[in-house]
């Protein structure tokens, strides 16, 4: 998932977020205890970079220009990456393995902690280098946490949003099966019922993740051991593919990402649509778009009231290498700060991590899906968290698309999205 999903479209490449590539590193720095180089530095001050992809919406170069007019001799360089969230994993992949110090904090992907804290690459976050997470939705706290410890803070979310035509549909539906009921509005108006993201790529990950978590699976239990072979996670694949096959997903759906989705929505094709608040800006405002005053959000629906979103969003982490920790440290909860997480919204329209803030008027009244988009995260599960992901979410991606095209049984794509994860690891 590309590290900055903008809730407005500041940038509509923050959209095409969900392609993602992790690819795998070796080699370690330091302990999961916090031995080795995590026990070096802890008190050094001075200059600091801090890294993250491409700044898109203008907010940290006016937030490192007000650092360092404040701590001029700890001063942040910022060390721009791509717009590509496979080359910003690959870039960090590559600094981390090499141990620079230079990448003495770095804006990751959420789905990245595990894999780099389990590599000894995530300093962390607790004694002198702990940094608080009062008031955080617990869900971005857990998405930084790995086998118990805080390896990064949440720095900005994201959650899965159901739009809906309000011209249509008074009330929007509460769980997967009403919606499934209403899908005769949709035939008597010539339009498709719903759609998701199922094209083979990340997306997928997040959908087929979503509907197993929403009927009370998992794909990888806490300890990253697979789990995926269960009759939760067989309910909820099955209600995608039951849905592919009656037409209530329309079949040019196998074929969607993001933005395939919403141009069918805002092209007034579709009664439902499951995507990210950063659709809401453009189906008010885009020149084309038919359904400017007739769309409305709601939480994702599940088995009996909200289903569970894929988590989104990133995280700020320190480099184990970094030989200024104090200096990161302070950087790090300015980040978090309730200024920031203002800025961040205001300026950047990147969700908050801070639950208070979507309760706040002055932020509903220019962003007003806000309260929608609280529930979505608070039921939030982050994608699975193992150090495995790349694998794991190649599993998923390869037997949830085959299971929805007819391909395999659901019996005979868990089996086999299980058998790969724990080839991979995941056992």
């Amino acid at each position: 998932m590309k590290s900055n999903k903008f809730l407005l479209p500041a940038a509509v490449a923050g959209v095409l977020a969900m392609t993602l590539s992790a690819c795998g590193g070796g080699g370690g720095g330091s302990t999961a205890t916090g031995g080795g180089d995590a026990a070096a530095n802890l008190d050094g001050r001075g200059p600091i970079t801090y890294v993250q992809g491409k700044d898109n919406s203008n907010v940290v170069r006016p937030l490192i220009e007000k650092w360092n007019a404040a701590h001029p001799n700890e001063k942040v360089t910022f060390k721009e990456q791509s717009d590509k969230a496979d080359q910003q994993h690959d870039d960090l992949v590559q600094n981390l393995q090499a141990k620079n110090p230079n990448y003495d904090v770095m804006s990751v992907d959420l789905i990245w902690v595990a894999e780099f804290a389990a590599k000894g690459w995530l300093q962390p976050l607790k004694d002198k280098t702990a940094v608080p997470t009062t008031g955080m939705l617990e869900s971005t706290v857990k998405s930084s946490t790995y086998n118990g410890t805080l390896y990064a803070v949440p720095q900005s979310s994201d959650g899965g949003i159901l739009y809906y035509r309000k011209d249509l549909v008074q009330t929007p539906p509460k769980t997967w099966d009403e919606m499934m009921s209403m899908c005769s509005i949709a035939k008597q108006n010539n339009i498709g019922c719903y759609a998701g993201q199922y094209q083979k790529y990340e997306g997928l990950t997040v959908n087929v993740a979503e509907a197993i978590n929403s009927f009370g699976g998992k794909i990888v239990d806490d300890s990253g051991k697979a789990v995926v072979k269960s009759d939760a996670a067989k309910t909820g694949l099955s209600k995608l593919v039951d849905a592919y096959k009656a037409g209530n997903i329309p079949t040019e759906a196998i074929t969607f990402q993001e933005e395939q989705g919403r141009m069918a929505f805002e092209d007034g094709k579709l009664l439902f649509h499951r995507n990210w608040p950063y659709v809401y800006n453009l189906a008010k405002t885009d020149g084309s778009s038919k359904v400017k005053d007739t769309f409305a959000m709601a939480p994702l629906p599940g088995q009996s009231g909200p289903g569970a979103s894929s988590l989104g969003g990133h995280n700020i982490a320190m480099s184990v290498y970094s030989k200024n920790k104090a200096t990161v440290t302070d950087f790090i909860k300015f980040i978090a700060s309730e200024e920031t997480q203002r800025f961040y919204a205001t300026q950047g329209s990147l969700a908050p991590v801070l639950s208070k803030l979507y309760d706040d008027q002055e932020l509903v009244s220019k962003l007003p899906y806000l309260p929608v988009l609280k529930t979505s995260i608070q039921n939030a599960v982050p994608r699975p968290v193992t150090p495995f992901y790349p694998a794991v979410t190649k599993a998923i991606q390869d037997n949830g698309y085959a299971a929805i095209k007819g391909e395999k049984t659901v019996d005979a794509a868990l089996n086999d999205m299980q058998s790969a994860m724990e080839a991979a690891g995941a056992k």
